[in-house]
Parts: C-alpha cells; structure tokens; sequence
C-alpha cells in the first residue's frame, strides 16, 4: 500500500510558564511513523520534566521493540515522584502507523484521539487494558490515504473554562471544529496549528494548562526535485537535467538560479518567460517554464528559503505569521510552502560550477558558496522530518 504521513505539532504554554509541561516525539523506524504526546502533571519544570522522561523512554522503549507492559511498568518505576502529590504522573498517547496502513493506538488519561476519514468523524472504539493499576486504550486498525489523526493534551479540553465556557471545550466540539478545518487544510502543521489558536482564544490568550495539539495526514508520497547551478563540466548538462526531470506524475520541480533555468530550457526546447513583477523588492521575481512548477532566482531565494524553513523547523515555532509569510507570492515563501506542505522527500540537483557573483566580498559568507548554502537547505529540510538526497554535478 505504500503509506506516507505528514506529522506536525503545536503547543503553548500554561500563562506564566517559561517551560511547557507536554512534550512530543516524533519517531521513524524502517516501517513506520510514530508519534508520542506526553502531558505531565501541573505545569512547569516539573511537569516538562516528567513529560519529557515520559516520551524519551516510550520513544526508546517502543524503537527497541518493548511491549505495551514494558514501557508502562519502566514509566512508573523511573518517573520521579512529586513532592506534593506524593504521585508521579504522566498521561501519554501513542500513535504508530506503518507503511502497509496498520495503526496502532495507545492512550493513557488523554483526550481521545479524534480520527478523521471522507469528511467523517470515526468513533474509536474503548479496548481498556489494565497494566500497572492503570486503565489504557489500546486500539489497531487501518488507514488509508486522505486520513487524518489527531492527539492532544487535556489543555484543550479545559480551555475556556470559567471564562468563555462554562465547563471548557468539549471532545465532540474540538472533533467537528477540527472536522471543518481538515476540509480546507492542506497540511498537518496547519492543521494542528487551527486547532491549538482556537485553544487559545477561549483561553482568552491567557491559558490556563499547557495545550499541545498533534497532527498526522495519510497522504501520497510527494517528492520534491530542487535544481540548482550549473554543473561544473558542461558536458554533464544532459545528464543533470534528465535525472532532475526524472521521476512520476506526482514528483514536483523547481529550479533556483537564472543559468541552471537557462539549462534547463535549452535542453528541453520550452521557452523561459520571466515575470517583471517584483512582488518582494528583496526577492528577484520569478519564471516560468512549461512543465515545471516553479522557477527561481538562486542564491539570494535559496537564503531566505532556509531561514524561513528554520523558522518552521524550530521548537514549537510554527505560528499564523509564518503561515502567512509561506501564502506570499514571492519565490522564496512559494519554494519553501512547496518543501513544506507539499513534499515527502526532496532530491537536490547540485551543480559545482564556480559562478564569479557570488564571489562578491560584498556577500555574507553563506551566499558565497553555494555548497554551503546546499547544505544548509538539507540540515534544514532534515529538521522537518523529510528524507533529502542530494547528488552533485
């Protein structure tokens, strides 16, 4: 079957806080995603502290191979306990999908996982086990593509509590809120991301408990093809653009830079038109080309492409203003959208030739060599969770 997901998460803090008390792990293994959403108890350094033990063993624990009683009975036996509820407590979801479509399901005092599927809210049936004195859901089944999950700290269901609502944010509310979203929701970062603004607006922007929302979208696979500079022997311009046209209907293109754009429309006899309009006087604007989806200038496009996808990358940094930052229309929010939203894996074609521009002592040292800046664009990439080749010329 060929699964492929699309995996992010939003949190904030209890008003106050300067640490977060969940703490989210996203894991792969050969054959599957796993996503594992802690909420330790109260709030704070004790709280961040018990979630992030929490996580880290079930992530280390179920990567090895351990079974559902291994990793409760290792929970309570490490976790440290409280000096004033005298308890050490952790709640915890785990979500595990892998690559044929089976899912697994754990859930521990956590707000049921809300499961989407054709515009549909799907019921997730109770299969209570008991391990350790504690009541766990455990539950399999399939998914397919065009699925949505959701996970989520109980700082959902408390927000607007005494203020906006009388008795907080009920499941069933959260579930059809995040039902209407997924319909015009392209991605699990957006989506993850709605759901935790609307937390905090009934929070009134003073949260009272720490929220963190996460998303997972079984999706196609969706490869990205980046090409960028010309190759270092002209010889090998063939053979550079017929692996960076390569691929299935589903693999996107982009080329960065104005020689490599050249290239390509040379060697596959389409016209380059470029636009006039500069819709970001700090951005060259772009081209077009029959075929591809994008085309770009290179280097001064490529910086702010990375410095907008660190911005994403970083600890719990995705916010409406990056989102709008991505909607521009400018060729560096365009090319980082695509890497973004709409890509699974992304290829780089790298050529090694030296351009005399970006020799400019003028230039930072990042614009200077474009193999830097290439490497860059893949630690940056990687950070997100994607698989990045890159194969220079």
């Amino acid at each position: 079957m060929g699964i492929t997901v699309d995996v992010a998460y939003k949190s904030f803090n209890k008003f106050g806080e300067v640490l977060c008390g969940d703490k989210v792990e996203m894991l792969k293994t050969e054959d599957s995603n796993i996503v594992i959403l802690a909420d330790g108890m109260g709030s704070g350094v004790k709280a961040n502290i018990l979630a992030t033990l929490t996580s880290k063993i079930l992530g280390t624990m179920f990567l090895n191979g351990a079974t559902l009683e291994e990793c409760v009975e290792t929970i309570v036996d490490t976790l440290p306990i409280c000096q004033v509820r005298k308890v050490a407590y952790s709640t915890f979801s785990i979500l595990q999908v892998f690559h044929n479509g089976e899912a697994y399901l754990v859930e521990f005092d956590n707000p049921g996982c809300i499961f989407i599927r054709d515009g549909q809210l799907v019921p997730i049936p109770r299969n209570i086990r008991v391990i350790q004195d504690k009541k766990i859901n455990e539950f399999r089944f399939q998914v397919k593509k065009g699925d949505a999950l959701l996970l989520m700290s109980d700082g959902t269901i408390h927000a607007g509590v005494g203020q906006l609502l009388n008795f907080g944010w009920l499941w069933e509310d959260i579930a059809a809120y995040a039902l209407k979203q997924y319909e015009k929701t392209i991605s699990a970062a957006r989506l993850a991301n709605a759901v935790c603004q609307a937390c905090d607006e009934l929070y009134m922007y003073r949260p009272g408990d720490d929220t963190t929302v996460a998303a997972m979208r079984i999706i196609d696979a969706k490869p990205v093809h980046l090409m960028t500079g010309p190759a270092a022997d002209k010889a090998d311009d063939q053979r550079m653009v017929a692996d960076f046209m390569s691929g299935d209907e589903n693999t996107k293109r982009i080329v960065c830079g104005g020689t490599s754009a050249n290239i390509v429309s040379r060697i596959l006899g389409k016209p380059l038109d470029v636009s006039m309009e500069y819709v970001d006087p700090e951005i060259p604007p772009i081209a077009y080309i029959d075929g591809l989806e994008l085309v770009t200038e290179g280097v001064l496009t490529l910086n702010r492409v990375v410095k907008l996808i660190r911005r994403y990358a970083g600890d719990n940094s995705i916010t409406e203003d990056l989102f709008l930052e991505l909607d521009k229309k400018n060729g560096a929010s365009m090319v980082a959208k695509m890497l973004l939203e709409d890509c699974t894996e992304l290829h780089l074609y790298v050529g090694k030739a030296i351009n005399g521009a970006y020799q400019n002592p003028g230039l930072p040292f990042d614009l200077g060599i474009r193999q830097n800046l290439v490497e860059q664009l893949k630690k940056a990439v990687e950070d997100t969770g994607k698989q990045v080749t890159v194969t220079y010329y």
